[in-house]
């Protein structure tokens, strides 16, 4: 099996698991009653379920894109581009006064 596909079934076993865990905290301190309500509801598993489902994958997607960032390598040189090698200089641009007549129209009045 290649490398990368073993890096991101790895990365997505460890947001599942992160999770489970976030899950299992919302549900131990009881965050919105949500432990209430799971526990008095008869689809209070699949509700569970359902969360940790969409939770683990939006965890499994930032822990892989965390995991493949983290590989980029470290510039150890200047952060900034090249420097210029010359000077601006100004250049004249020639620019014609319209008449008021004309301004009236380009405007629509």
């Amino acid at each position: 099996m290649p490398e990368l596909v073993k890096m991101y079934i790895r990365n997505v076993v460890i947001g599942f698991g992160i999770a489970a865990a976030f899950v299992a905290v919302l549900l131990w301190f009881n965050v919105a009653n949500l432990w209430s309500l799971v526990a008095a509801s008869d689809v209070g598993l699949l509700a569970v379920f359902l969360l940790w489902f969409m939770h683990g994958i939006v965890f499994a997607g930032v822990q892989f894109a965390w995991a493949v960032m983290a590989m980029a390598e470290k510039d150890s040189g200047p952060r900034r581009g090249t420097p210029v090698a010359h000077e601006f200089q100004p250049v004249r641009v020639p620019a014609e006064e319209q008449s008021r007549q004309k301004r009236q129209l380009n405007s629509g009045r």
